[in-house]
């Protein structure tokens, strides 16, 4: 029986290579045939069996020899055990209590007011969550600003210097250059140092939130990269915003605080044992989720919604009320230091990252005549979100296939940054229309063609930061950009 047991699973092998792994290896087999399963069948073959059924013993050397003369099989009938497999990589969490005898003793001895401090640390915690959310939100707008601002003066030296001169070409060359440079440099970090940091993060927190643990998911590493990668990609003028990496990195924030030591510090602080479960764990997950989607566009409900109806599939009523007190903590907290750090300390004007600016309540009257327009729009917009879907299905598939090196990642980065500065470079150049820079509130304007004391307001679409330019369409005045 223990031969059959082995060549079962492992036909394909020199039987030398058995007789070593009997002896230094006790890691059962991807079938549950191993040492382990050998040993069993070879205690209770010759005592218990033959007495019973009278069976003969079988050795199958012979025919697998004979078959394995006759039929070549270049590729192996089995994966090896310890080969690398993707999805050995990933742990499969445990979101159910294991109420053994040891557990419910545990709980019995917990008394009132034990019970008691675990929810206000559970409060407490979740305050921290949305204090630090609040503030890593803080920090990736305040240096997104800053990065655009320098990029923004370099490049208008440029053209000022070589506009009358005819040398616009060097202008061009010196803003793909900067855009291809800085994304260069968020995506080597990304790809060579934290892949899991790529992308918005959503997808991997769902999982997460849903029972599969991706591989270093929720380290500060990953936050850290994150962090970086989001400011150099939105500085170096990329399509993406800030908002969605803002709930991945609320999610690793309350990962780190709920469990009271960081793996990759390899510092245990000796707080907040109590929660280092799954549950507990996932519980802040959710919470830190919803953090950063409040932080990014100001809506506490919004972020509660968001962790459930999209995130979580565990809840309950307990939860709704923490994951919203963490949920106002960031905004309060990103609204109170945004307002401090624009000179308006108790205007508090700023509840998120995203921030269409305060409109006017007379002047926003609707008729009835444009309820047509409205309704064409909202087929416009589906059929384009109906497209965009499926060329972006079509070039994942493709990038999935054929760009899947590190090394190309960063490639396509880059190109994809300078044909992003090429392409906005020539609709400035092509756009003539020039306002007047008096009583004006755009930050980086750019003069170009314009006359002296004017703008061009197609280049201010394209060096403000992606919510100023949003901002300056909404409440410039009617008519602009589209000369």
């Amino acid at each position: 029986m223990a031969n059959v047991a082995k060549k079962v699973s492992w036909s394909g092998r020199d039987p030398r290579d058995d007789e070593d792994e009997r002896a230094g290896e006790t890691t059962p087999l991807l079938n549950g045939t191993g040492p382990g399963a050998a040993d069993g069948a070879r205690q209770f073959a010759p005592s218990s069996f033959l007495r019973t059924g009278q069976l003969s013993n079988v050795d199958l050397n012979e025919d697998i020899r004979e078959l394995e003369t006759e039929l070549p099989r270049p590729y192996p009938n089995e994966i090896p055990h310890n080969e690398k497999l993707l999805s050995l990589k990933y742990e499969s969490l445990d979101y159910d209590n294991s109420e053994n005898q040891l557990f419910l003793e545990e709980e019995r001895r917990i008394n009132h007011a034990a019970f008691r401090t675990v929810e206000i640390k559970r409060w407490v915690i979740c305050a921290m969550i949305g204090i630090l959310t609040g503030l890593v939100a803080c920090f990736i707008d305040i240096v997104v600003e800053n990065l655009a601002g320098l990029k923004y003066r370099v490049v208008k030296d440029n053209i000022d210097k070589f506009t009358e001169k005819g040398g616009l070409s060097f202008s061009l060359l010196l803003w793909a250059t900067l855009n291809a440079s800085v994304v260069m440099v968020g995506s080597v970090i990304v790809a060579f140092i934290e892949p899991v940091a790529a992308g918005s993060g959503i997808p991997q927190i769902k999982c997460y939130l849903n029972g599969v643990k991706i591989p270093h998911v929720v380290r500060l590493k990953t936050l850290v990269i994150k962090v970086c990668g989001v400011i150099l990609s939105v500085v170096g003028g990329l399509a993406v915003g800030k908002e969605g990496p803002m709930i991945h990195s609320g999610a690793v924030i309350a990962a780190g605080i709920s469990q009271g030591r960081s793996t990759s510090l390899k510092r245990d602080f000796k707080i907040f044992e109590y929660f280092r479960r799954d549950t507990e764990k996932r519980d802040f997950v959710s919470a830190g989720a919803a953090a950063g989607v409040s932080a990014a566009f100001g809506a506490p409900v919004g972020g509660v919604l968001f962790s459930l109806e999209e995130g979580a599939s565990f809840w309950n009523q307990f939860l709704t009320w923490r994951i919203f007190f963490a949920s106002m903590i960031s905004t309060f907290t990103l609204n109170s230091v945004l307002s401090v750090y624009h000179g308006n300390a108790w205007d508090l004007s700023s509840p998120g990252l995203i921030n269409f600016g305060r409109f006017d309540s007379e002047k926003m009257g609707y008729t009835i005549q444009e309820i047509p327009i409205f309704i064409f729009m909202g087929v416009v917009g589906g059929i384009l979100g109906a497209l965009f879907n499926a060329l972006n299905y079509w070039l994942t598939m493709f990038r999935i296939r054929y760009i899947h090196r590190p090394c190309l990642q960063v490639i396509e980065a880059m190109l994809v940054a300078a044909v992003t500065a090429a392409v906005g470079f020539v609709m400035i150049y092509c756009s003539r229309d020039c306002q007047p820079i008096q009583g004006s509130s755009v930050a980086y304007p750019l003069q170009l063609f314009c006359a002296d004391g004017e703008y061009n307001s197609m280049a201010t679409a394209f060096f403000n930061t992606p919510e100023k330019s949003v901002v300056n369409l909404f409440h410039d005045p009617p008519g602009l950009c589209v000369k």
